[in-house]
């Protein structure tokens, strides 16, 4: 069977949303339609295989989900108080220049949020600050979507990176040099992309100077052992790097005025970044609270073609050690203590509530069918075909693009923990295959799932819900698209001459 039969449900969706300007919700439910029709046609798709990969993708959305809902909730509830304006107002302060102070927040902010939230929660954040900083809407979502990328991979504990070591065990100390390596040069490619988008490029000697040393402290602080904390730091060092590159009157000194207002909503994002930071970086409190779990186990399913898909666990829920239950926990705090500490009233929480289901339910939607789309086509085969497609054609030159699948995996699941599960054991056997370096290839890989977190549909729909975005993701698509697939290509030829000279 053709890749490009496989492929179909995909092309399907990127023209609902690049040419006939549909949101995720639409595009998602089309291509979802389309994916049923192409695998019982062409695959062998059957009920059996139908249902447990629907009822899989069902559970795992609950991971966004769970995360989408109480984002949305807290950020209302923020915004209501006067919260987010005063904290964008407060960092512009700190940062008089207007198309910096975008830059920062867009590339450097955004990714401490993806280090301590994650799912699409940088874009939700940021881009509200964006707008109301002058920048449109659309602009805002995809300059976020671009500029959080390049954490992705090693943010949140490095789990995306470590889940795909563990799963081909592989060392991870093996494959971080390399990894780490590759999205260094994403960091550059990130700033440039993002100030791209905000039309801030005459920053580009500044871009150059802070993403040296971000990526520089992404690695040395890696190859030390500290891999989960890699990225976290290397976001803390490029949002100081961010301030001490400002350029300000002889004399000025950074500071911000204060408000109710922005205690408010500092004191909410701090309890939000203070709580997930304490239960990630304290071991023996992770390991205690990550042992309540929900899980559910699915059977051994074959389509009619022969395509097995293994018995194992579809859906693993840890609710203490869950972004979502602690954003939850932080909006609920904000909930009892802005009316007072603001002196904003009680009136704005209903209207918070309303807010929440008006924007979460067309991303919610969105997210269900992509992810809904994304079990179908591993279930029936059809994903591992169109990269097994891409490694036959391309022989010797696939390294060129090995970060390609990476994107596809993330661009299909809207995670790139997702992609790097999907796609890990092929990236290793094309390697031996070929009779080259499998570290590169994993490198390759999670680089490639990062970059793919700008162009996802579902994160672009997590992130556009909280403003006037939500049902026009495609249009931020068209920003980021090409900006992400140029970043892919030059990662894969990195990868091709790292290969050359090792």
């Amino acid at each position: 069977m053709s890749p490009i039969v496989a492929a179909l449900p995909i092309l399907l969706v990127l023209v609902f949303m690049l040419f006939l300007r549909r949101g995720s919700h639409e595009a998602g439910f089309g291509g979802w339609l389309v994916g049923i029709a192409v695998a019982f046609l062409f695959f062998g798709l059957n009920w059996n295989v139908l249902w447990v990969s629907q009822l899989k993708a069902l559970l795992l959305s609950l991971n966004v989900l769970t995360v989408l809902w109480p984002a949305l909730l807290m950020y209302h509830i923020v915004e209501m108080s006067g919260g987010v304006r005063a904290i964008a107002y407060a960092l512009q302060e700190m940062i008089p220049e207007p198309g910096w102070l975008l830059l920062v927040l867009a590339w450097m902010l955004s990714a401490l949020v993806e280090n301590l939230a994650g799912f699409g929660v940088p874009i939700a954040v940021i881009a509200p600050m964006l707008i109301l900083l002058g920048v449109i809407p659309v602009r805002a979502v995809a300059a976020a979507a671009i500029g959080h990328s390049w954490t992705v991979s090693l943010g949140g504990m490095a789990l995306a990176f470590r889940t795909m070591t563990d799963i081909t065990a592989m060392n991870e100390s093996e494959v971080f040099p390399f990894a780490a390596v590759l999205l260094g040069v994403t960091v550059l490619l990130t700033g440039l992309g993002s100030a791209y988008v905000l039309k801030q490029l005459h920053y580009w000697k500044r871009i150059l100077i802070l993403s040296l040393v971000v990526a520089l402290t992404q690695y040395f602080i890696g190859i030390t052992g500290v891999i989960p904390l890699s990225s976290f730091s290397a976001a803390i060092v490029g949002i100081g790097g961010g301030l001490l590159l400002t350029r300000r009157p002889p004399g000025q000194k950074i500071r911000a005025s204060t408000s109710p207002q922005l205690r408010g909503g500092l004191f909410s994002y701090g309890t939000l970044f203070g709580s997930i930071f304490i239960i990630s970086i304290i071991k023996p409190l992770n390991r205690w609270l990550a042992g309540a779990r929900v899980s559910s186990w699915f059977p051994q399913v074959v389509t009619n073609q022969g395509f097995t898909t293994a018995a194992g666990p579809g859906f693993v829920f840890k609710p203490f050690t869950h972004p979502g239950v602690w954003i939850l926990f932080s909006a609920l705090v904000a909930a009892l203590v802005l009316p007072r500490l603001t002196r904003s009233g009680t009136a704005h929480m209903k209207e918070s509530l309303t807010a929440t289901w008006r924007s979460a339910l067309p991303a919610s939607l969105g997210t269900l069918f992509m992810i809904g789309l994304s079990s179908l086509m591993e279930h029936s085969g059809m994903t591992q075909l169109i990269a097994q497609g891409l490694s036959q054609a391309l022989s010797s030159y696939y390294p060129l693009v090995a970060p390609l699948v990476g994107t596809l995996g993330a661009f299909a699941t809207g995670s790139n923990t997702n992609s790097n599960i999907l796609f890990r054991q092929m990236q290793k056997g094309v390697a031996a295959l070929l009779g080259i370096s499998p570290l590169v290839l994993l490198a390759a890989q999670t680089t490639g799932g990062a970059l793919g977190s700008m162009i996802s549909p579902a994160k672009l729909a997590v992130g556009g819900s909280t403003n006037a975005m939500k049902g026009k993701e495609g249009a931020a698509l068209r920003l980021t698209l090409p900006i992400g697939l140029a970043s892919t290509l030059f990662i894969g030829l990195l990868a091709w001459i790292l290969l050359k000279v090792l």
